[in-house]
C-alpha cells in the first residue's frame, strides 16, 4: 500500500512538472511566433456555428492554438477577443468584453470554447449579458466551476479569484438556467483544480488524461470537442 501511495505521489508529481512545461512551451512559441487571428478566415463550403475561443487567466488566445486549428479545420469560423489580452480583469469585465465582440460582429448561435477562467467568463456572459442569446451553447475545459482550493492561499488577486469562497463563482454556481447549454470537460487529473470541474446539469465528461494545460493538445480532447460540437444526427 505504501509502495502504492509513492508511486501515485510521483506519477502526479511528474504530471505537474509536464504540465508547467507544456504552459512554459506554449506560452514561449505564442510570444515568439505570434500568429494572426486574421489567419483563421471564414471557411468555404456550409458554415458551420462560429466559434469564440476565451482563454485562461495570464492565457493569450494562442494557448488554444490547437483547438482553434481543429475547429477551423472542420469548417467553424474562429474568432477572438483580442480586448482580453492576458485574460487578468476580473470574470465580469471578461464577460463584458465577449459580449461586445459579439455585438460589434453581428455574431449568432456562436458556441464558445474556453479553457479555464475563460468558462467562468462564458458562463457569465451566457447569464448576465446575452438577452438576445447570441450564444448558442458553450464548451468549457478545465474550468473551475467549483473553484479551487488552492487559490485562497495566493496573494495575486487575478489567481485568489477561483477561491470556492469567492463571491462571484458563488453566484455563477448558484446559476443553473445555463447549464444545460454547456459541456464541461476535464481530465481525470488536474494539478490546479483537484476538485474536478463537474457542473450540475451540464454534459459532463471526464477524460482519462492527466493535466491543467497540457489536456488542451490531448488526441482525447480534440476528439471530446469534436463531438461536443457535432451537428445532431
Amino acid at each position: 500500500m505504501i509502495r502504492r501511495a509513492v508511486r501515485a505521489a510521483l506519477g502526479r508529481g511528474r504530471a505537474w512538472v509536464l504540465d508547467y512545461a507544456y504552459a512554459a512551451g506554449r506560452q514561449t512559441s505564442g510570444l515568439l511566433r505570434p500568429a494572426d487571428p486574421a489567419g483563421y478566415p471564414d471557411p468555404a463550403g456550409p458554415a458551420r456555428p462560429p466559434v469564440v475561443l476565451v482563454p485562461g487567466v495570464y492565457e493569450r488566445w494562442q494557448f488554444l492554438r490547437p483547438l482553434a486549428d481543429r475547429l477551423h479545420g472542420l469548417g467553424h469560423p474562429v474568432h477572438v477577443v483580442d480586448r482580453l489580452r492576458w485574460n487578468t480583469a476580473p470574470v465580469r469585465a471578461g464577460a463584458e468584453a465577449v459580449a461586445a465582440y459579439l455585438e460589434e460582429h453581428d455574431l449568432r448561435d456562436v458556441v464558445v470554447v474556453a479553457h479555464s477562467k475563460g468558462g467562468l467568463i462564458g458562463k457569465y456572459a451566457m447569464v448576465h449579458l446575452d438577452p438576445g442569446r447570441r450564444i448558442d451553447r458553450m464548451v468549457a475545459v478545465a474550468t473551475p466551476f467549483g473553484g479551487s482550493v488552492y487559490a485562497r492561499f495566493l496573494l495575486v488577486p487575478s489567481v485568489r479569484a477561483f477561491s470556492p469562497g469567492d463571491p462571484t463563482l458563488r453566484r455563477l454556481a448558484e446559476e443553473l438556467r445555463v447549464n444545460g447549454r454547456i459541456t464541461s470537460i476535464w481530465g481525470e487529473f488536474d494539478p490546479h483544480i483537484p476538485g474536478g470541474s463537474r457542473l450540475e446539469g451540464a454534459a459532463n465528461v471526464e477524460l482519462p488524461v492527466q493535466g491543467h494545460f497540457r489536456i488542451l493538445a490531448s488526441r482525447e480532447l480534440l476528439a471530446a470537442v469534436e463531438e461536443a460540437l457535432s451537428p445532431p444526427a
